[in-house]
Formats: structure tokens, sequence, C-alpha cells
């Protein structure tokens, strides 16, 4: 029986990723810029990756440059957007990865205005307030696509749209929604996006940034050769081998997937205990295997602690977070009362699940949700 439900914060990789890393680390393992035939074999296989990883992510694959993860992969497009729009504006969703917090608070430090945008109730960024926040010129929105918490879809086309009119540009982290749903409208429209490995059951330690190629700027770090200068270091090859192995197979049953995630959610929370929970935005109807959850009588920490000590394993939250002992950024933007959000859990789960397994959690958490009458 599968009892580890937090797949949003990472997830066992992919046996044939395994497979695609080893093979690359014995076969492919000159360093990528070396000029002699170890290298170009190292090379070859990288550019290859590339091409790929530009096919599943519809964007031109010139535009990627591979990375040690989602974190780096913000920094790195958040920072060239900047650059490219020579903008000392940033505008954020209150709900983002705190790696695009902890890059803004730091800009800031820099002399960078930056506006953090509410999200409504149902878990979306308010686009009024968006709108607004762009008014006075030129700025970098950066937006999620998937939040990592609750689950909830962002109306990225939406925000692009916006963002056009203003003459401002949109980074997306796509790193929670890579490989659970579809991609084909949004590497089109956006400037940037990251993604991650691990999220897709890749070898951790590797993502990859798309910087759209026409954009002109000035690399975070100089006089770098590796990735056409948009990082510095050695390319792990290897990794990117396992990363886009694993990307390949989740884009390709990601219909039957998404589908069989909705069917998973909707079994789980029919099964809890009524009245007794509160789901944190409107996800239940959207495919995202992630469900948050604000349960009565019980704070999320020690709810989790209960579940490790029996075998299930969940979370309270972005595990990027969950040890500053503070409020979700995610319920803090949608206005979620202080109290309320430290009874917040996070189930997230995948297709290696089977509708038993669902279940058995729902049972597990109804020993601690007892019934109106009871």
């Amino acid at each position: 029986m599968n009892r580890y439900f937090d797949y949003a914060a990472t997830s066992p990789m992919d046996p044939e990723a395994l497979e695609a890393y080893v093979h690359a680390a014995t076969h492919y393992y000159g360093n990528a810029e070396s000029l002699h035939d170890a290298g170009t074999k190292a090379s070859s296989l990288l550019e290859h990756c590339r091409k790929k990883l530009g096919e599943l992510l519809h964007v031109p694959y010139e535009g990627i440059a591979f990375t040690s993860g989602g974190t780096e992969s913000n920094e790195l497009a958040v920072s060239a957007l900047i650059k490219a729009l020579n903008s000392q504006h940033l505008v954020i969703s209150g709900g983002e990865h705190s790696s695009i917090h902890n890059l803004a608070e730091r800009m800031k430090g820099q002399g960078i205005q930056v506006t953090i945008i509410p999200l409504h109730p149902n878990g979306q960024v308010d686009l009024t307030k968006l709108e607004k926040a762009l008014y006075n010129g030129p700025a970098v929105v950066a937006l999620h696509h998937v939040n990592g918490e609750i689950g909830s879809i962002q109306p990225v086309e939406e925000a692009v749209h916006t963002a056009r009119k203003y003459g401002s540009l949109l980074h997306c982290d796509c790193v929670q929604s890579f490989g659970k749903i579809s991609l084909s409208t949004i590497g089109s429209i956006v400037d940037s996006l990251s993604v991650s490995s691990h999220k897709v059951s890749g070898p951790k330690g590797t993502g990859a940034v798309y910087i759209r190629p026409d954009l002109s700027f000035q690399p975070l770090t100089p006089d770098v050769t590796h990735e056409k200068g948009v990082r510095p270091g050695t390319v792990d090859v290897p990794g990117a081998a396992g990363f886009v192995t694993a990307a390949e197979k989740a884009v390709k049953h990601l219909p039957a997937r998404a589908a069989y995630h909705q069917h998973l959610k909707t079994s789980f929370l029919e099964e809890l205990t009524p009245g007794r929970w509160q789901l944190a935005g409107e996800t239940e109807h959207q495919p995202v295997p992630i469900i948050g959850l604000m349960l009565d009588h019980h704070q999320g920490q020690w709810m989790m602690l209960e579940g490790s000590r029996r075998g299930y394993f969940f979370s309270t939250g972005s595990a990027c977070r969950v040890h500053t002992q503070q409020a979700s950024y995610t319920l803090s933007a949608m206005g979620v009362k202080e109290e309320d959000a430290k009874s917040f859990i996070r189930i997230s789960f995948s297709h290696h699940h089977s509708k038993t397994d669902i279940l058995d959690l729902a049972h597990h958490l109804n020993l601690y949700l007892p019934r109106e009458d009871d």
C-alpha cells in the first residue's frame, strides 16, 4: 500500500529515468563544453535533451537552459526579465513559491519596487488588482501556473494579455503544472518559465529555465560560457537525460493520468467526514493532484505528525517553507485567518496511488473528524 501523499514536495524516481541517468553517467561522462570527442559526445546528448524538452514545453529549444531546479530557474528568469525590460518594478502574486518571495525581498534591497497581488478565495490571482499595479509603467510579472499548496490553476493567459497591454513581461513558474496539466497554450505566450525534474519523477538537483530567445539581457553571472551564458557550472548531462526521460513519459500519459487524478480526488473528498473540514480554494473539479484542507479543531502540524506516526506521509504546505513556522503565503494571500491557517494540511498524490490508498487515508483522517451527531 502506498501511504506517501507528498508528491508536490518530491516524487520517487521513475525506473526508466534512473536507467537513462545511469546510462548517461556511464557513457556520456565528458564535460559538454570540452572540445575533445568525449565532450562532443556529451554535448550531443545534451542538445538532444534540450530539443526534446522544447517540444514538451511548446517553446523554442534555443531558449532552454538546464539548471539545478525550480528555485534557480525562477531566479534566473525573473532577473533576466528585469534586465531585459530595464524595469524597476516586480509584480508577484501572494501565492508564489518561497523562491520568488525571497527573490522579491532581495530585489527590494536593490531599489526595485515590489507589488504583491492578493488571491481570491478560490485561489486565483486578482486580475483587476494586477492590472492596477501595471498602470504606472512596464513591470515584470511573476505568476505560478499551479499553486503548490492548494492546486489552484491560475488564469495565465488572461494575465499575459494584461501584461502585454502595458508593455510588461511575464514569468510563469510551471514547476507544479508540468507533466500534470497541458502547457500547450502557456509556453508559446509567456516570456519565461521554470520547471523541475523531481516533480515529474526525474532526478533531484535538475531543472530547466526557458527565456524567450529574442530577449536581450545581461546574465546574472557575467562572463559565463556554460548554457550560452545563462548560468555557470558544468552541466549535469545525466541529470538532463533522466529529467527529459521522466518528463516525456509524464506528458505522454498526461490525459489519462489527469482523468485518474480527478477520480481519486473526488473519491477522497466524498469519503471525508462532512462538515469537519474546508477545502482551501475551489479546486475540487480541477485535475491537479493537490488538495489543501483546513481541519476543524486540529492543528495541521499535529495532524501531520500523527499521520507520520501511523505511516501516512503528507505535509502542512510547501516543503521549502514549513520549517519557518509562519503562515502559508497562499492562505495569507487568500485572506485566511491565521488561526484557520494553522489547521492546514496538504495532500498530494499521483497515478501510483490506487483508490484504496486514497480511501485508506480518508479513513485515517476521519478518526480525528467526528460527525456532527457524535
